[in-house]
């Protein structure tokens, strides 16, 4: 097994939280490590490839580099690229492509393991591996036929084909507006009696014009049932309706790998699923330690975003500096 030298600070996961927190410990003159079993913020590269951010460039800076873009909103695309141009600017060291699995206590250090067998040293570690891994299942019969998706990516597969969206935020409403405007016959099950409050204001009128028209087909009050091979059944008011489908999207958000979580050694609260750690440092039940990002949030994924969990890694370092 390769082994590596010691190291200040280690950081899994390579989504904004864990870069900011690179740059932090690097500005601080600690030695840091960032491990992401992917690319470089990868949960962003498989957001839909038309996504547009609700924030403003600006909230989603990190290390005090500037998001110049000609709009107002970057897209998918622009925050790829900000990301890259920043990890290059601080010449982080982020090993790419190889998963940790396993995080131990080691008397005053921490031996961290990964899936390539490559063993490294570290005084501490923080957590940063978000949820976009872990989607919210249905857990209903016929969820796992291989027409139901968790994830949405592009509409070009799915025209005139009769598509079933399930949800009610940002992520169901964009996905089936844009499978919509590309040919796809939509129907929309949500389990509240309107849209989330939080869908995006530029475009609620949209979502609502749509189904208003009945261009969009809309289920409030309703839930999926069963999943079959050509429709979906959907109860509502007590009674149970097939409608036919070729596709099921599942877009209901995620959670954090709680198992992922206890593995390393970090305890979870059974039920909200947020790790258990320090208000204000991040800092776990276990001496160095640290959580950091949206995966701060546990199930309640709206609370911790970019714009806030980017800013975990002043705290923490500054936690870090506090002991040496």
């Amino acid at each position: 097994m390769e082994g590596r030298p010691m190291t200040d600070l280690i950081i899994v996961g390579a989504g904004p939280a864990g870069l900011s927190c690179a740059i932090e410990a690097k500005n601080a003159g600690l030695t840091t490590i960032v491990l992401e079993k992917g690319s470089l913020v990868d949960y962003i590269r498989r957001f839909p490839k038309n996504l547009i951010w609700f924030s403003t460039p600006e909230l989603l800076e990190i290390g005090d580099i500037p998001f110049p873009i000609p709009t107002v909103r970057p897209t998918r695309v622009d925050a790829i690229t900000y990301y890259q141009r920043v990890t290059t600017h601080f010449d982080l060291d982020v090993q790419s492509f190889d998963a940790v699995e396993r995080i131990d206590r080691v008397e005053d250090y921490f031996s961290v393991t990964t899936a390539k067998k490559i063993k490294y040293e570290a005084r501490n570690v923080v957590v940063a591996t978000g949820y976009f891994d872990n989607p919210n299942r249905l857990d209903v019969d016929g969820e796992d036929l291989p027409h139901v998706k968790h994830y949405y990516d592009e509409p070009f597969e799915y025209f005139d084909r009769d598509i079933v969206v399930v949800g009610g935020r940002n992520s169901a409403v964009e996905s089936a507006l844009d499978l919509f405007r590309h040919g796809a016959r939509v129907t929309l099950v949500h389990r509240g009696e309107t849209l989330s409050p939080g869908v995006k204001y530029w475009i609620l009128p949209d979502i609502e014009n749509r189904i208003k028209s009945g261009e969009i087909k809309a289920k409030f009050n309703s839930s999926v049932s069963r999943i079959k091979e050509e429709s979906v059944c959907i109860q509502s008011d007590g009674k149970e309706k097939d409608v036919k489908c070729d596709v099921v999207f599942v877009l209901i958000g995620f959670r954090p790998d709680t198992d992922h979580l206890k593995k390393f050694g970090i305890a979870v609260d059974s039920e909200t699923l947020a790790p258990l750690c320090v208000e204000g440092t991040f800092e776990t039940k276990v001496p160095g330690l640290f959580v950091a990002g949206s995966v701060v949030a546990g199930k309640f994924n709206n609370k911790i975003f970019v714009e806030n969990g980017r800013l975990h890694g002043k705290s923490i370092v500054a936690s870090i500096l506090s002991k040496r």
